[in-house]
C-alpha cells in the first residue's frame, strides 16, 4: 500500500452559531485547510470526498454528502457522507486514508461538520439521542449522560476512582482549551469550580460533560506520489485501527470499559511499529465527550494499566510537563463537540502540533501522536497514529 500523508487541515470556530449554515461552516473550514498547505491546492485536484455528518435536526440527511462539497465547487467526485455517531468524522478519515492507499486517488478531502443549536434545546437532545440505543436505552428514557454515569458509577466502585479524578480532567482540559482561539468554552477552571458544579447525572456533574456545539473542520491527505507537490512539512499516516461493539451498554460484557477502543488501538499500534504507546507517543487527542470517557480510554489505549486510570491523571502524565500530554486542543470538553466533525478536528490539532502551528499550547517537538475517536458509548472506535517523517517539527 502506498503511503499517505496529511498535507494540510482547519477548522471553524466551536461554539454556538445558530445563524450558520452547515455548507458555509464546511466550507469555511476547507479554505482554513487550503490556507495551511505551503502551495495552493487547485480544488480540481481533489478526486474525493467523504464527509461525516449525523445530521442533528433532521437537515439534509439525503445527500448531505454532495451537500457540502457541492458549496464548495467539488461537483463531478465520488463525494460519501459517512455517520457512525460521534466518530462520523473519524471514519471520514479512514475512508480518505483507504483511498489513498488503495491508489484510487492520490489527493482526497476528508471532513465533518454539525449544527447542533439552531434548534430548542429539547429538540438537540432529541436528534443527538439517536446516536444511541434505541429500543432498549433512549426508548425508555436514558440519556447519553445517564449512560456515561452508569459507567463512571461502575468504574468507582471498582477501582475507586473519585469524582476527584474526573474533576482534575476537566480542569486540565480546560487549561488546554483557555490556549485554543477556536475552542467554545475557552477559559480556565479550579479544580473546587469542576468538584461542585451542579450534577448533571450524578456522579458527573456539569464539568465533567462536554458541550453542544456547531463546528466544521476538514484535511486534505495525499498520496506519497503527490505529496511533495503541495508541502515539504508533511505528516505521515502510520497506523489505522477501527473498530465496533454492541451499541448499548447493556450488550456489553463490561462497564469500565471500552472494548472497540482496545481493539482498534491495537490495529494501529501494530501498523504504526510500537507496542508501548506511553514510550512511541509524544501526545494524544481522545475521546472526551465525559470525563469518565477521557479516564477510561487512558486504560483502554494502554496508557496505564486497568483501573489505574485515576492514578494516571492524578501524576500528572497527561498535563503539559507530563509523560503524554492529552488533549491539548481542550477536547471535546473545552473545545466543543460538534458530532460529525469532532474526529476531523482531532486530526487538525494532531496536524498543527506536529507542524508546530499549536501557538500557545504548542507542545516541545513532538514527533508522534494520536486521535481516539469513539461513537455513542462506544459503538464505533477509530484510532490514528501520525508523524512527522523527518522526526523533527519545524514551526
Amino acid at each position: 500500500m502506498r503511503d499517505a500523508y496529511i498535507i494540510g487541515a482547519g477548522q471553524t470556530d466551536f461554539g454556538s452559531f445558530p445563524n450558520r449554515s452547515y455548507r458555509s461552516m464546511f466550507h469555511e473550514a476547507f479554505e482554513a485547510t487550503r490556507e495551511s498547505v505551503e502551495s495552493d491546492v487547485d480544488p480540481d485536484d481533489i478526486e474525493e470526498a467523504f464527509v461525516g455528518m449525523v445530521g442533528i435536526g433532521g437537515r439534509q440527511i439525503g445527500l448531505a454528502g454532495p451537500g457540502a462539497t457541492s458549496h464548495l465547487g467539488l461537483n463531478g467526485i465520488s463525494t460519501v457522507r459517512l455517520e457512525n455517531a460521534c466518530a462520523s468524522g473519524g471514519f471520514a478519515v479512514r475512508q480518505a486514508i483507504q483511498a489513498i492507499r488503495s491508489g484510487m486517488a492520490d489527493l482526497v478531502l476528508a471532513g465533518g461538520v454539525e449544527m447542533m443549536n439552531d434548534m430548542s434545546s429539547d429538540a438537540a437532545k432529541y436528534w443527538f439521542g439517536v446516536s444511541g440505543e434505541m429500543e432498549w436505552e433512549r426508548m425508555a428514557g436514558t440519556t447519553f449522560s445517564g449512560v456515561f454515569a452508569q459507567m463512571a458509577s461502575a468504574h468507582m466502585e471498582a477501582h475507586g476512582t473519585t469524582k476527584r479524578h474526573l474533576s482534575q480532567i476537566a480542569v486540565k482540559s480546560h487549561a488546554y482549551g483557555a490556549n485554543n482561539p477556536h475552542a467554545q468554552l475557552g477559559f480556565e477552571c479550579s479544580l473546587d469550580q469542576a468538584l461542585t458544579a451542579p450534577d448533571v447525572a450524578a456522579p458527573l456533574n456539569l464539568y465533567h460533560c462536554c458541550p453542544m456545539s456547531d463546528g466544521a473542520a476538514t484535511v486534505l491527505i495525499a498520496s506519497e506520489d503527490v505529496v511533495d507537490q503541495y508541502t515539504d512539512r508533511p505528516v505521515r499516516v502510520a497506523g489505522v485501527g477501527a473498530s465496533t461493539d454492541g451499541i448499548g451498554l447493556f450488550e456489553r460484557d463490561t462497564y469500565t470499559s471500552i472494548p472497540a477502543s482496545k481493539d482498534a488501538a491495537a490495529e494501529a499500534y501494530a501498523e504504526a511499529g510500537f507496542e508501548d504507546p506511553i514510550e512511541a507517543l509524544d501526545f494524544a487527542e481522545v475521546h472526551d465527550c465525559f470525563s469518565i470517557a477521557e479516564l477510561m480510554a487512558y486504560e483502554d489505549l494502554g496508557f496505564c494499566e486497568p483501573g489505574d486510570g485515576g492514578e494516571f491523571i492524578e501524576s500528572g502524565q497527561p498535563t503539559p510537563d507530563g509523560a503524554l500530554p492529552i488533549n491539548t486542543s481542550g477536547g471535546l470538553k473545552s473545545k466543543g463537540h460538534p458530532i460529525g466533525a469532532t474526529g476531523t478536528g482531532q486530526v487538525v490539532e494532531a496536524f498543527k502540533q506536529l507542524t508546530g502551528r499549536a501557538g500557545d499550547r504548542q507542545i516541545d517537538a513532538p514527533k508522534r501522536g494520536l486521535c481516539h475517536n469513539m461513537g455513542g458509548s462506544g459503538g464505533a472506535v477509530t484510532v490514528h497514529v501520525f508523524e512527522r517523517p523527518d522526526g523533527e517539527v519545524s514551526a
